[in-house]
Formats: structure tokens, sequence, C-alpha cells
């Protein structure tokens, strides 16, 4: 971004100043590296009158470092040729008389002769920030996740707790809405870990945890609602990325490239993964059935294969200057394969009465395909009119075949489950927004969406022959399901002038349903909700916030749930869904801190929520089965539950940072269960859930990083047990190509031990069950990832909105900074610490601080570039109303010119760079913390040392 935006500034410049010089002489040729002679792309050529050097035009290699400049008058001229990373050069007479075209060939550029470790690096990407309603956690700097896929990054999220299968909880709650770049998807209707995986860890740029959701979405997500956003740019040109991996226990290979030219922009991308690992587990489980005491012991050993693919096409137009057009379609499969060998021990008061061996294949697969087309019209950069339309369409099957073996593992006879299910949805969404001033901002919209869910089944059985007929002890069935919500919200905003915000808002919604299972009525009334949120936040001094939120939420079932075929892929072990299931209702609070000591970033969070209808998974023995047990979800009453949430970035030197923290709830459920006389009866649980995480990331020279992360989960408690913990933990090393165009790598998980076992214990009056399940997890993986072409920068455009349908269980507003310049270098620039950001491409109205503060000594900021983050150094010296110093960035120091101390706790700078000059404007915020503006963007640096 930085070649481009100096560029079109010089362009700029020489075209305003100098335009009536025109003449019909031309000045070409062609700038090359002086060691690899390869093209330098985009160098800076300066154009000045020799005698008196004066400069009167310029231009911008092409992509194979070729240039012309014409235009001229006949006359002697001299040449700087500049970029960054390369010592400037100067081409002196050059004679433009009565040869109009002169050539100049080849022009060399030499390396600039500073390496980056002569260069102080101080400054980090902050990796949290704190909004009204929000923590946003960016992903970008996770070199451990390279390679891996969605689930890897989220489990780094503060707040998020992520399983070994890929399954999400926040703040230990699984009810939870996951949303990829703002918008639902029918492949988080089957699970979200399924769709998780989907999603390469390379295209993750930030991920929002939104603990306490406004009016403005959807009610759906008692635990609140998470937001994937992936890699976006606004350049012009062509862009393609290839990234892979190879791995012990899986490998994925991911495509992705955008084109633009005008206003019209397209982007493709697809990724692949594949996994493999062994599996084994034991169970044993005690039934109690008219005082008989049955025992299942169990073993299972086997191997699972699977994939994951997800390709998407994307379209943008812009109409004119305020309306904007967009559309896309992604596509997504999935194929979960499972070969698994079983044992079963049947005794029935102490007797051994049964044995049997089974051979069970299973087959989870899926597709989906989401299209949509979002129109936006904007009136100001805060007033805008959006329409947002989203079709979805998933199609799932879960079959398995079970054979029956004899000792010798010949087939005694098999059984066969075909499960399809289709989930089809039609979304509608209309939104308005327009600020009153420059505090407040007024929210309104409306969405239905029309969701209709269709479950076919059927069991076959066959002899040794495997000839198989429909079986009359498992009949066929179908299911159709019909959920129409309607809706409308309003929000309104405001932020005093003591840097007070509140959110306040309302969201009515009314659900109709319409089911019918084998052809009968399933009799699931209507039901309306009103749902009211309010949000606080306080900006306080020396970088601190205090929230406060509250919201209610809605709780609806997943097809996963609601599907009646009953699974008996583990014929002591079976499971069914509940088709007659009602919503849940859920109250959050939350109260939390976030400070910046020193160079230690702290969030602490306490919250509280209760539930009522809470669904909830539910065990029971199975009369006509001894020793099996039944699995269903029903809505067991109330579940609530009261916890902390500490986190903390710490920078321990200028390349070494560490973060980690720990998450603790008391949980307490109750609700019906069946006793041992067979009726329903109160059963109640409570305990403590915890779990923490722990991440280092060291910089070393020469691009090459390390990473070291620990993760671990502690037992959950169950209405009827306590499901078990695990851990994970993972080093690596990568290593950045010095064309800044690729990076390889490596990591190894779980090194020191095979796997982890996870042990639940589920006790009931009624039964009891132990279940160790071996994670085979010990891996190691390479990564390999590599961008080809170029692209233009051009100035950010606010892109259309889209549909968010968090109004699922199972499992907003986004900030970013206009591009900026400082030091010659283009960058979109994000400070140090923690702080909101403006959508204007203006400055930032900001107060600078009461007192006089002596700025000198060093400062240190970060800035985003085509080329990666872009550490700076600031040293300043004042002397009454001067201003002197350096700023020293990876390509070599500059000294500043022109500096001024003012009165009102504002100075001024120059710099050259490039045959021109950049004006700074700074704001002193306090006495550490500077923020430094100028027409195109601005940076925040925060000091050193005195």
């Amino acid at each position: 971004m930085t070649k481009y935006l100096l560029s079109f500034l010089l362009m700029l410049l020489c075209t305003m100043s100098f335009a009536q010089q025109t003449g019909i002489g031309k000045i070409a040729g062609e700038i090359l590296d002086s060691d690899s002679k390869e093209p330098v792309q985009f160098a800076t050529i300066s154009l000045y009158v020799q005698a008196d050097e004066k400069l009167i035009s310029g231009a911008v290699a092409d992509e194979k470092g070729r240039f012309s400049i014409g235009e001229l008058v006949d006359g002697t001229y001299k040449m700087v040729i500049s970029f960054i990373g390369y010592d400037a050069k100067t081409v002196e007479d050059i004679v433009v008389e009565k040869e109009r075209n002169v050539n100049i060939g080849e022009i060399l550029l030499s390396p600039v002769g500073v390496t980056v470790d002569e260069v102080t690096v101080t400054g980090q990407r902050a990796l949290i920030e704190e909004k009204v309603d929000r923590t946003i956690y960016n992903a970008e700097q996770d070199d451990l996740a390279k390679g891996g896929d969605g689930a890897d990054v989220l489990r780094k999220v503060p707040l998020l707790t992520v399983d070994l299968e890929g399954n999400v909880s926040l703040r230990g709650n699984s009810n939870i809405q996951v949303l990829i770049n703002n918008k639902p998807s029918t492949i988080l209707a089957s699970t979200v870990a399924d769709a998780l995986k989907m999603i390469p860890a390379d295209e993750i740029k930030t991920v929002e945890v939104i603990t306490s959701p406004s009016a403005k979405y959807d009610a759906e997500g008692a635990g609140g609602i998470i937001n994937i956003i992936t890699k976006k740019n606004n350049l012009e040109g062509y862009y393609l990325n290839i990234n892979t991996a190879a791995g012990l226990r899986g490998s994925n290979l991911g495509l992705n490239g955008s084109l633009r030219k005008g206003k019209f922009g397209m982007t493709l991308g697809g990724f692949g993964r594949a996994f493999y690992s062994p599996t084994e587990s034991t169970m044993e489980q005690t039934t109690m059935v008219e005082d008989i005491s049955n025992v299942t012991s169990q073993f299972s050993e086997g191997f699972r294969l699977g994939g994951f693919a997800r390709y998407s096409l994307g379209m943008d137009y812009d109409i004119d200057k305020t309306q904007f057009l967009s559309g896309g379609v992604r596509y997504g499969l999935r194929s979960f394969n499972r070969d698994q060998l079983q044992t079963t021990d049947i005794y029935s008061d102490n007797n051994l009465v049964n044995t049997f061996f089974r051979d069970i294949d299973g087959v989870n697969a899926s597709n989906s395909i989401d299209a949509n087309l979002d129109y936006l019209k904007k009136f100001d950069d805060q007033k805008e009119f959006s329409i947002s339309t989203l079709y979805s369409i998933n199609k799932m099957n879960d079959n398995f075949v079970s054979n029956n073996l004899d000792d010798q593992e010949n087939i005694l006879n098999s059984l066969k489950n075909l499960n399809d299910n289709t989930n089809r949805e039609l979304t509608l969404q209309t939104d308005y927004q327009t600020n009153i001033g420059d505090n407040q901002m007024f929210e309104v919209g409306a969405k239905g969406i029309f969701r209709q869910v269709n479950s076919d089944y059927a069991y076959f059985f066959a002899d040794e022959t495997l000839n198989y007929q429909p079986s009359s002890l498992q009949p066929s069935g179908e299911l159709d399901y019909s959920q129409n919500v309607s809706s409308a919200y309003t929000s309104y905003t405001y932020t005093t002038p003591s840097k007070i915000t509140v959110k306040a808002g309302v969201r009515y919604e009314r659900t109709a349903i319409e089911a019918t299972q084998d052809g009968e009525n399933i009799e699931i009334p209507d039901y309306d909700n009103l749902v009211p949120s309010l949000n606080f936040s306080k900006t306080l001094k020396d970088f601190t916030t205090l929230k406060l939120g509250y919201n209610r939420r809605i709780q609806r079932p997943w097809l996963t749930q609601l599907n009646p075929n009953v699974n008996v892929s583990n014929s002591q072990d079976i499971s069914v869904g509940n088709p007659n299931l009602q919503p849940q209702l859920t109250d959050n609070i939350e109260l939390g801190i976030s400070k910046m000591i020193k160079k230690t970033y702290l969030n602490v969070s306490v919250f509280g929520r209760t539930s009522s209808n809470a669904i909830n998974q539910v065990r029971n023995p199975i009369d006509s089965i001894p020793g099996a047990i039944l699995t269903t979800f029903e809505n067991i009453g109330q579940e609530r539950a009261l916890g902390m949430n500490l986190f903390a970035n710490i920078n321990i030197t200028e390349k070494w940072s560490v973060n980690g923290g720990i998450r603790a709830d008391y949980a307490m459920l109750e609700g019906q269960v069946r006793g041992v006389d067979g009726t329903s009866e109160t059963a109640q649980n409570s305990g403590l859930n915890y779990g923490g995480r722990l991440m280092s990331q060291l910089k070393l020279n020469d691009g090459w990083s390390m990473q070291a992360f620990s993760f671990f989960r502690g037992p959950r408690v169950q209405l009827q047990g306590v499901q078990g913990g695990f851990g994970v933990y993972a080093i690596g090393v990568n290593k950045d190509l010095k064309n800044q165009k690729g990076s390889f790598g490596i990591a190894v998980e779980n090194f020191a031990t095979p796997g982890w076992n996870m042990r639940t214990e589920l006790v009931s009056p009624s039964f009891t069950q132990v279940n160790n399940t071996f994670m085979f997890n010990r891996s190691i993986r390479i990564n390999f990832n590599y961008r080809f072409g170029q692209m233009n920068f051009q100035n950010s455009r606010r892109k259309t909105k889209s549909v968010n349908n968090d109004d699922l269980m199972g499992g907003g507003d986004t900030g970013g900074m206009d591009g900026g310049m400082t030091g010659g270098q283009s960058t979109t620039s994000r400070a140090t610490t923690s702080r909101s950001s403006s959508k204007k491409k203006k400055k930032t109205d900001v107060k600078a601080t009461d007192k006089k503060v002596d700025i000198t000594g060093k400062w240190t900021g970060v800035s985003e570039t085509p080329r990666g983050n872009m550490e700076q150094t600031f040293t300043f010296k004042v002397e009454g109303t001067a201003l002197t110093g350096t700023i020293v960035t990876p390509f070599g120091t500059q000294e500043i010119s022109n500096g001024k101390i003012e009165e009102d706790g504002k100075f001024s700078f120059d710099i050259s760079f490039g045959g021109f000059t950049i004006s700074q404007q700074g704001t002193i915020l306090d006495e550490n913390k500077i923020l430094l503006q100028n027409d195109r963007g601005e940076l925040e640096i925060t000091r050193v040392e005195e």
C-alpha cells in the first residue's frame, strides 16, 4: 500500500503544480534490481529541470519496471528514481530537443544497505480491541495456525473454548451463533465444528466476540455471537495466493485471489482440508431396571478419514459514488468416514449374558450453497440504507452400516440406516442508519427468515447375503418442519463529551412453526418475544475502559436436535432428536474493565446468566435393551451460571510477547429425569467449569519468528454428570521470504504424548456411565504460502451490507482505520493500544492534553503495509519551540524537518521522501501517547523511554 499512495501523491503534486508546462517530448526507461536484474515494480520517478532543480513531473514504473513521462518541453532534465528498500539513484543530462522521444534504457537500483537487525523494533500491533458490545481478536499475527483451520484460531481467542472436535463455547455456553463476514451459512445448520474446518486459518483477519449483542442482531444465541472476518482488500489489479500444509493428522491446500478494475471487483477462493487419525474408546455403563443391574462393557478401535472443501465467488459493482451492489456464491462440501471395530459384553447381575462384535462404517456428508445479493445507498459517512438477500440450501446425510460378526469376523447380519436431511432458508432484510450530530446514531430495520427443514430416514436389515430389506424393528419416517421468523428492531447510540457511550435497543420477533411427522401434525404454538439490550462503556484516562451490558436472548433448536431419526450405530448408546422442543430464553449481564499498564494489556470481566426452558441433553435407560441408554434433547428447566474471565497480553521485550487468560464459572442446572422406579423426578447438579490458555510469540531477525501455545479445558458440569476435560499444546517456527510474498514454517502439537484421554462420567438415579475417548492428536505440520500479482491502491470504499442470520442454536460493528502515511510509508495504521477507529476519511477530531508534555525521547507505532507490518521508531528532541528528530523503519533512517511545538498540545514536522515532502501534524494525548495525522490517515505512537 505504501508504494501506491506515495506514487499517487507524487503524481498529484506534479499535476497540480506544473500542469501548465506541457510539450510533445517524452522520456522512457526501465528500472531493474542491480543484483537480480528483476524489474522493480512501481518505483517512483521524479523529473527535475536540471538548471534550477525544479520538480516538474513524475511517473510510476509498471509491473515490468517500465515507465514513460510525456508532454515535455525542450530542455535538459535530471531524474531521481526511488523505491522502498533501495538507494535512490540520480540520472543527469537528459536532453529533450529535436529527439522528441528519449529512451534512457535500463536503470539499476541497488538494495539499501540498512539491514533489519540494525533497527530497533519496539512496537506491536494490538492483539485485542475493546468496543461497547464486543471484544476483537486480531488473528493475523498467529503463525502457529498457518496450515490449520478456523478451530485452530478460535482456540486462542479470549472468552472462547474449543474442544478437540471443534465445538465452540463462549464463557462455558455452547448455545452461540457463529457468523462468517457478518453472514450466516447453512453449513452451520448441522454443527459449528464442521463449518470451522472449512475455513482456512490463513484467511482469518479478526474474530469478534460479541458478548452483549445489540438489538440489531437476531435474538438467537444464548451465549452470544462470534463473527469471523476474513481478509479482504480494496486494491486495483490482480492478486493470487496459494497456501498449503501437510501433517501427520491433516493436510490442506488453498487458493484465493481477486481482480479489480475500475468499478468492478471479483474474488475467487477455494480451500480443501483432509484429516486422518486412529480412534480408540472404552465405555462402562450400568443401568437399573426393576431392581436388575445391567452392565455394558465396550471397547472400540478404528480409523477416521474426512475432508472439507469450500469454494467461493464474489463480485461487487459501484453504481456510482453513493450506490454499491455486491453478490456472491459459496459452495461447501464435507465428508466424514469412520471405520470402527467394536466389542461389547453385556452382564446382568454380574453374569455375562451376551458378547457381540460389530464392524461399523459411518458416512456423514453434506453439501451447501449460499447465494447473496446486497444493495447499499450511502447518503454520507454515517447515513445509509441497505437491502440484503440470502438464499441457502444444505443437504446432509448421516448414514451407517453395522455388521454383526462371529469370532472369525464373518458377517452374520447387517443393519443399514439412511438419514437424509435438507435445510432451506430465504432471508430478506433492510436496514437504515443515520447520525444525529457528531455523537449520536439511530438505527432501524426489519427482517424475515423463511426456513424449511426436511428429514427423511429409513432402516434396512440383511442376513449374511447382504440383501437388504426394510427393517420392521426400526421403521422409516419423515419430518417436515417449517419455521418463519419476522422481526423488527430499533437501536440508539449516544456518546457524551466525557467519553461515555450508551447503546440501547429493542427487538421484536414473532416465530411461526408448522411441523408434521409421518403426516401427523405436531402442535408447536407460535410465540412472540420482545428482547431488549443495553450497553454502556466509559473511557477513562490511562487507557482504561469500563463496560456494562445486559441483553435477553432466544435459543431455537437446531436440525440435529429436532431430527427424530433413531441412531443405533452403537446399540448400547442410542440417540434421537426431539421435534417438540420449545425455545429457550436467557438473560445475560456482564461487567468488564480493560486497561493498559505500561506494556501490559489487561481485561477482567464478571458475568451472570439465567435460562428458562433450557435445552439440554437428557439420558435414560432403555427397558427393552439391557444395559442400553437413550440420549435425547429436552427443555430441562433452569440453567444458571456466574463466572469471570481474565485475559492479559504482556510485551516482555521489544520482540517477545506473552498473552493468556483463565475462565471460570459456577454452573447450576435443574431438570426432570427418570428415577429408579421409572417415574419422573427432579435432578440437580452444580459445579465449577474452568479453562485457560497461554501463548508466547518471539520475533527474530531475517524474517524468522517462533510461537508457543497451550490450552486446557477442565471438566464441564452437565445435568447428569461431568464431561471430561482435555488440553492442547504446540510450538512452531515460521520464516517470511525476503521478497515478502510468502512464508514457510513448521509446527508440532502434543509432541510429548501420543494423545489425550477425555474421561466423561455421567450419573443418574437410574444409570451410570464412564466413557474414555482417546484422542491421538500428536502431530507435525509443514506449511507454505506464496502470493502472486500486484494490486494498485484505491481509496477504501464502503461495501454493501449483508444478511446476518444469527438465529439458530449451535454454536457488527467492525472498525478499521483509513490509510495513512508516516515518514513516506503508505499505511493502514493501528495503535499499540486499543481504541475505537474512524470510518471517515478525514482526520480524527481529538483533544490535546491540557498540560504541557515534553515529547523528547523515543516513541513507537506499527502500521500495516503490503509488505507486512511496518514497525516505526520516532526519536524527538524539543528545545524551546523547535522540534528535531528521526524516524527509523526497516528500510532506513530519515531526518524530520521544520519541526515546531505549539502551545495547545500540538506540534508539526515534515518528512522528505522520494522527491516530495509530507507534512505531519501531532497531537499530544497524554504523557505516553501521541496521535500523528496527515491527509491520508493517522497513527498512534506510544512512549518507549524518556
